[in-house]
């Protein structure tokens, strides 16, 4: 093969290279934290906080590194909880370790986010506390 013909097929397979597809299947287990933002997957469950705000949905799938998922948000959360949730939408966008989320509550015109949030990193979340694994209400685990 003459060089002409080798850059030819090597420029033309670099852009084809395994590994640069955005990820699919479930959304990966864990913490993901930012600055007063935070998301806990569990293998059944995604906890979500937006400032003093929370909700939960199913745990997401990936599709092309997006997610649309249907759940409950907490607007009212801080300083007093009471207990009041809206029908949610989750929408995200994995690319790497950082996920890029917006939840819009659908009765509402509100919406939080986006906001980044990184796995592996603890969440800031300045004066409101996030919830741990086991410490949701019990009427959201």
């Amino acid at each position: 093969m003459n060089r002409i013909a080798l850059f030819t097929v090597l420029a033309v397979t670099a852009g084809s290279c395994p590994g640069t597809t955005e990820p699919t299947g479930p959304l990966p287990v864990g913490t993901w934290g930012g600055e007063n933002a935070g998301v806990i997957v569990s293998d059944t469950s995604l906890h979500a906080h937006v400032g003093c705000t929370y909700g939960n949905a199913p745990r997401p799938s990936l599709s092309d590194g997006r997610f649309d998922v249907a759940g409950l948000y907490n607007i009212t959360a801080h300083p007093v909880d009471a207990g009041v949730f809206h029908p949610a939408v989750f929408r995200g966008q994995v690319s790497g370790v950082t996920l890029t989320l917006t939840v819009a509550l659908t009765d509402t015109d509100v919406t939080l986010g986006p906001v980044l949030v990184q796995l592996g990193r603890e969440p800031k979340m300045g004066p409101c506390p996030i919830c741990r694994p086991g410490s949701a209400p019990r009427s959201m685990k």
